[in-house]
């Protein structure tokens, strides 16, 4: 079986760059940070290859196609209505991604303001099928729910009222009010 040879990239200047920053935007909407890290392994090595990055980044954030505010704005707004994850997902990925953390804080918090955490765990529930736990294993099966909208995003509080809306007995200590 022949192997293909991997492509040896040819290092390129700010004009290539640039077209290629376009094109990475134009498949996915991306941070500033991963835009860099992408471009990085294209640039010119040392001091020219900074300064042509810095360059494409001014020249599309003068363009208007790269923004981390819009970015975190839309990120939020398709991971909570498209996936139902909870705010604590959601900051973490974007920070992640590299996007400031108060420009995290001020996506998020617009997002979710006014948003009843319980019913966006019912929703992330319906969404992944999950069902409620019974028979000899509902323990374990509710420990598993549990984890998964813990890692969905969800506060200990919101959980613990589904499972308790669920008719499962917690016999860890009952949270009071809402975690964030």
């Amino acid at each position: 079986m022949a192997f293909k040879r991997a492509k040896r990239r040819v290092p390129v200047g700010e004009a290539g760059l640039f077209e290629y920053a376009v094109r990475m935007l134009a498949s996915q909407m991306r941070s500033e940070r991963e835009l860099r890290r992408l471009m990085q392994r294209r640039a010119i090595e040392g001091d020219e290859g900074e300064r042509a990055m810095d360059s494409v980044v001014a020249r599309l954030k003068a363009l208007n196609y790269l923004s981390d505010t819009r970015f975190a704005a839309e990120y939020t707004r398709l991971r909570k209505e498209g996936e139902k994850f909870g705010r604590r997902r959601v900051q973490q990925d974007l920070a992640a991604k590299g996007v400031a953390s108060e420009t995290v804080g001020a996506a998020v918090c617009a997002a979710y303001e006014g948003v009843d955490e319980v019913a966006l765990a019912r929703e992330y529930i319906a969404r992944k099928r999950m069902k409620q736990p019974a028979g000899e294993k509902a323990k374990q099966e509710a420990a598993r729910v549990m984890g998964r909208l813990l890692r969905a995003g969800f506060s200990a509080g919101a959980v613990y009222k589904v499972l308790r809306a669920w008719g499962v007995p917690l016999e860890e200590v009952d949270v009071v009010g809402d975690e964030d």
